[in-house]
């Protein structure tokens, strides 16, 4: 059965040639990168630390070393990535120091200002990277993984959080965006879906952590931004009804449309990281 996700939707939004190129051709090759690593590696630090807050005490979840966790767990990606790699160097000692020193920030200032985001009182832990497996009319499987689950126990709510690494943190374009945000509200759909829950019981935000603040600024800054994407039901129907269309137009009967035309949508904004751009197999890209 094939399985549908949520990159896989972005990138046909993006452009449905480059979706046909790596998902149909299979032509897309992963790169990993100091930002995917830290990203990895913070995620980890951070789940480590709710899971213990929230199963154990807030008091044991303080005392763990997180410095040393973050230091451990981008050596063993590092570690990871490399043998997969071939010992293909893809970072320099440089950025993996620059990048530890911005991780150290954020976990100092998140320690001091955590009850400003989670608390214990009326919430519990669902569960952390929860899986979505959703089996759709279409014979496909939806997946994906949810960051944080908690359920607020006082209002009968259940709230999906996704981290994001981010080097500045979002600005208005960002969260305009709705290819970027559209994430948790296909996440709060399925999940819904899967366990019977109304989604109007399902809140969605997400938890971005800055590397870097503005420099020579007056107004105090934070290194942790959250932002709860308009999530109703006008919201989803208006998803849902884009998702649909992207699988109309590129399976039948559970597998890929080999027939269909995939158009490509060519701009700045779509060509400047697409790695068929200016290739043999996109001649249409935008430098």
């Amino acid at each position: 059965m094939k399985r549908v996700s949520y990159s896989q939707y972005n990138q046909w939004v993006t452009c449905p040639y480059k979706w046909k190129l790596n998902y149909i051709d299979g032509l897309g090759e992963y790169t990993d990168s100091i930002h995917t690593l830290f990203g990895t590696s913070m995620h980890e630090v951070l789940q480590t630390y709710l899971t213990v807050m929230y199963n154990d005490t807030i008091k044991m979840a303080d005392a763990l070393p997180l410095d040393e966790m973050l230091l451990h767990r981008m050596k063993k990606n590092y570690n990871e990535i490399m043998e997969k790699n071939g010992g293909e160097v893809f970072c320099e000692r440089e950025d993996m120091e620059e990048f530890y020193s911005h991780g150290l920030a954020i976990l100092d200032w998140f320690k001091k200002k955590r009850n400003m985001y989670f608390s214990k009182k009326g919430y519990e832990l669902v569960g952390i990277e929860v899986p979505i497996d959703y089996t759709m009319n279409a014979g496909l499987q939806f997946v994906g993984y949810i960051d944080v689950l908690l359920y607020d126990v006082r209002r009968d709510r259940y709230k999906i959080i996704d981290i994001k690494t981010s080097t500045m943190g979002w600005n208005k374009w960002m969260k305009a965006d709705k290819n970027k945000t559209d994430q948790l509200l296909l996440y709060k759909y399925f999940y819904g879906a899967q366990h019977d829950i109304p989604v109007d019981k399902i809140d969605v935000e997400y938890f971005i952590v800055k590397r870097k603040l503005y420099e020579k600024v007056d107004f105090p800054q934070r290194r942790v931004q959250t932002f709860q994407p308009a999530s109703g039901t006008p919201s989803i129907n208006k998803l849902m009804n884009n998702l649909n269309q992207f699988i109309d137009e590129s399976f039948i009967d559970g597998e890929y449309n080999l027939e269909h035309n995939y158009i490509k949508q060519p701009s700045k904004k779509n060509c400047r990281f697409c790695e068929f751009n200016q290739t043999e197999h996109c001649d249409v890209g935008v430098k």
